[in-house]
């Protein structure tokens, strides 16, 4: 920090000002498969370490679909590049991009979600905005019959009273500032929690709770967390990623154990991972690639502690494999290895967390389809 000494005449006084300070780079980094250029490094190379995209350090939110990558930067600016064929890039056009290219020239975007092909976003105003595609209404914007892809993004409903959202394979989650949680798109798997597979293409309150708290939208499955720790999921089941002991589908939320220690959850392709209060991480579900870091390939119906490390703070799950950061900055990953998207320089999969490379300075993480990228 640097402090100056200036004499104002105040009686003598001399007075200190501090300059403020400047907040560290955070740089984005991309790796895996990049058949559609969206790791952002302007070609269609696969990487199997972590790459910088661009020399910008100013990145503040990444979220990974199934090819494309949306991010936003700390100026409130949005920014998308990769597989384009349904308008999930936002530019108004079916253009692929191979670079981080942004979308139109708002400074007032503040939390991003990716699914499979369609991407959901709120602004600051607490608006909620979709785009990409839209057979299933996934977009949430009352389109009958299935729905029209958008390419750029479009408002849903008039409310301003958005604060979190999670976009699944082909439907799509959100929690008001209210605390009620909300579904649309397809439902043939229940993974929407209204009791019954009907499609839905404008968001229906599931239940008339308001103690949501965080929400994440798997393949075919939909996890929760409530506001007293309590952890729910509904849905496609499997393979056990509901975790609730067995392989029953459920229509609606239902809780998983008695537990009131969880922190964050996130749902990938038939698998589920979570973080406790402790810092200790579970994970459940389809395993054949190693992806539940339980070091072997058996299927779990139920929450299964990985190791014995009390220090894991964020958990992305991708299609097959598994990222997460510990509180030393440290990132790891496990899971299918075959695009490079685990980030150790091969194509090797693992079946228990590895260290990627030596860094401590990440600060966050995402998981895409068969793509990883990270900030720090």
């Amino acid at each position: 920090m640097q402090i100056t000494n200036v004499n104002f005449a105040l009686g003598g006084m001399n007075v200190r000002t501090w300059d403020p300070p400047v907040p560290p780079p955070v740089y984005l980094w991309a790796w895996g498969r990049n058949a559609y250029g969206q790791l952002g490094l302007g070609n269609t190379t696969y990487y199997s370490s972590p790459m910088q995209v661009g020399a910008l350090t100013s990145w503040s939110r990444i979220s990974g679909g199934a090819g494309h990558t949306l991010a936003l930067k700390t100026d409130g600016t949005m920014w998308s590049w990769g597989r384009n064929a349904y308008g999930q890039l936002g530019l108004g056009n079916a253009t692929i991009q191979s670079s981080p290219v942004q979308i139109g020239a708002l400074t007032t975007w503040l939390t991003i979600a990716s699914g499979k092909y369609h991407d959901l976003a709120i602004k600051t105003d607490g608006t909620l905005w979709t785009w990409g595609y839209n057979p299933n209404g996934q977009l949430g914007l009352g389109d009958a019959g299935g729905g029209t892809n958008r390419s750029s993004p479009v408002q849903v409903g008039a409310l301003t009273a958005w604060s979190s959202i999670s976009a699944g394979w082909q439907h799509s989650l959100a929690v008001k500032t209210d605390g009620s949680l909300w579904a649309w798109g397809y439902g043939g798997n229940y993974q929407l929690g209204l009791g019954n597979t009907t499609a839905r293409s404008s968001p229906v309150q599931v239940g008339a709770l308001t103690t949501w708290l965080s929400i994440s939208a798997g393949f075919y499955h939909s996890t929760a967390i409530k506001t007293d720790g309590t952890m729910w999921g509904w849905g496609y089941n499997t393979q056990g990623q509901v975790g609730l002991g067995n392989v029953t589908f459920y229509n609606s939320p239902v809780q998983i154990g008695a537990l009131t220690t969880w922190l964050s959850i996130s749902a990938g392709g038939y698998f589920s991972a979570a973080i406790k209060t402790d810092g200790t991480l579970w994970s459940w579900g389809k395993n054949n690639f190693g992806q539940l870091g339980l070091n072997n390939t058996t299927y779990r119906s139920s929450p299964v502690q990985v190791g014995a490390l009390t220090a894991w703070s964020r958990i992305s799950t991708g299609e097959y494999h598994t990222l997460a950061l510990q509180t030393d900055g440290t990132m790891w990953s496990w899971g299918n290895n075959a695009r490079g998207q685990l980030g150790l320089g091969n194509i090797t999969y693992r079946s228990s967390p590895v260290q990627v490379g030596a860094l401590t300075t990440w600060s966050s993480i995402t998981a895409g389809g068969r793509h990883s990228l990270a900030t720090g």
